[in-house]
């Protein structure tokens, strides 16, 4: 049996590519999008991608496999579990007319990828929909399974929250059950046998849980020996207190996401190619009407960007900050380093961003102002200098924190809004008044600062957040 990890460090995702070398035939398990990595693995490997199977329904990504199946004609295997508000729509929307070659998958069902068995689990709870695969090398000799895909259901040192149809897709009401059902899915963990090695969708840095581990893959009995979410399931009322209580607001684009995988991700067929742009470019474009993302560091920007354009570099938050502070179908234009570009645009269109425009390298914005056009600058203020601004009642004290984080502590009268939120949240935010934006440490207020600026208020940053103001002013917090 072939089994390779295909991870995606900045959404924190794994997909599995799973073959049988004997037939040549493999499947992968949730893909992204930019297929062409598994087609370039598979090739690699001597395997043909024959078939595409998803857990369920994503939140923080774009599926690819509508993708898979009209680039090459994957059969897709999904979920029919859960209620009729959670059925994929697109299997009968073949480009050109038809259906894909699929089926739907129930509880217990099982099919085989050459000698590879794929048994169904409905492991409910994340998603209503949800489904595990338990996969058995039959043409190795093994008449048990080897390991479990499990998605988004159980994680090394965590479970999938099952807050998000309320929370993300805003189905009021939805936590509680999905909370109780993702109870008995842990019990039923009890009927598998410990040396079965557990395969997660997503690992550490994943806002499809609070407490994920940064080891990429365990074993069903060590989880439920040290996860503290197993653990946590001793009786079904204190396990829905344990599992919703902390959960970090979601990401803005999770609603959108969860939108397209079920009705049908927009056909990619071949990744966006952004021109290269020049000043006088720059100079025709408004960039409060199109999203301008700067990906130069934080130093260079809030000393000199266009005005309206938006802060993010490109680090493994980029499509998570991006996705809560673009809006859905807005034009994309970067700021960027020459050979960086191809990794933004496979981050971009992971999370439906296709609308790609063109980039500018960083000594584009030196032309551009020696030609006459305007950079302006983001003021930022030291802790050991901002008691004047957190004292004055003209200021308003916008910390953009978890709640999880801000109920530990804050600066003055601080209100609270999530940096993955605020574009949703921006009437709560008094436009007359000028804003001191903190975090933790400076880095989330800084893309928050920008997004302000982009809406017209006026803002300073506070260098070092939180942490900074706790060196310098502890005697003040609250």
């Amino acid at each position: 049996m072939l089994f390779r990890m295909v991870y995606d460090d900045k959404l924190a995702e794994a997909a599995y590519l799973i073959g049988c070398q004997k037939t040549g035939e493999a499947i992968v398990i949730d893909p992204e999008r930019d297929i062409d990595r598994y087609l370039s693995l598979a090739a690699k490997e001597g395997v043909k991608l024959v078939a595409v199977a998803e857990t369920h329904i994503h939140a923080d990504f774009l599926s690819g496999a509508r993708e898979l199946a009209e680039k090459v004609g994957a059969k897709v295997y999904v979920s029919d579990e859960g209620d009729a508000d959670w059925k994929y729509q697109w299997l009968d929307k073949k480009s050109g007319g038809g259906a894909y070659d699929h089926r739907l998958l129930k509880h217990n069902d099982t099919f085989r990828i050459g000698n590879i068995e794929f048994k169904v689990v409905h492991t409910p709870g994340h998603t209503p929909e949800h489904i595990s695969f338990l996969v058995t090398d039959l043409g190795g000799g093994a008449t048990e399974p080897m390991g479990i895909a499990t998605g988004d259901f159980l994680f090394v040192g965590d479970l999938g929250r099952p807050d998000l149809l309320e929370s993300a897709a805003g189905i009021v009401g939805k936590a509680d059950p999905s909370a109780k059902r993702l109870f008995a899915s842990v019990k039923a963990l009890d009927s598998l046998p410990d040396w079965l090695q557990v395969w997660p969708a997503h690992g550490s840095g994943s806002a499809c849980g609070k407490a994920l581990g940064a080891v990429p893959q365990s074993t069903i009995g060590y989880e439920r020996r040290f996860n503290p979410a197993v653990r946590a399931a001793t009786s079904e009322g204190d396990f829905v207190k344990y599992i919703l209580e902390g959960q970090p607001e979601p990401p803005l684009y999770f609603a959108r996401m969860k939108r397209d995988n079920k009705v049908g991700p927009r056909i990619l067929g071949e990744l966006p190619k952004p021109r290269a742009l020049d000043a006088g470019e720059l100079k025709a474009i408004d960039a409060r009407k199109v999203a301008l993302i700067d990906t130069r560091s934080w130093e260079a920007f809030r000393k000199g960007h266009v005005a309206g354009s938006l802060f993010h570099p490109l680090n493994n938050a980029f499509p998570t900050d991006v996705g809560s502070m673009v809006k859905e179908g807005e034009p994309v234009y970067l700021i960027i380093e020459p050979a960086r570009v191809d990794e933004a645009v496979r981050a971009l269109v992971r999370i439906g961003y296709d609308d790609i425009r063109g980039s500018f390298e960083p000594a584009v914005l030196d032309r551009f102002a020696d030609s006459g056009g305007t950079l302006v600058s983001t003021p930022e203020v030291a802790a050991k200098d901002a008691m004047g601004l957190v004292e004055d009642p003209g200021v308003f004290l916008l910390d953009v924190r978890r709640a999880a984080e801000f109920a530990g502590g804050r600066i003055g009268n601080a209100s609270n809004i999530a940096h993955t939120r605020l574009l949703s949240r921006l009437a709560e935010v008094p436009k007359e008044k000028p804003v001191l934006v903190n975090c933790l440490s400076g880095g989330r207020s800084a893309r928050a600062c920008a997004l302000l600026e982009k809406h017209g208020y006026k803002v300073t940053n506070l260098g070092g957040g939180i942490t900074a103001w706790n060196r310098t002013h502890p005697a003040v917090n609250r």
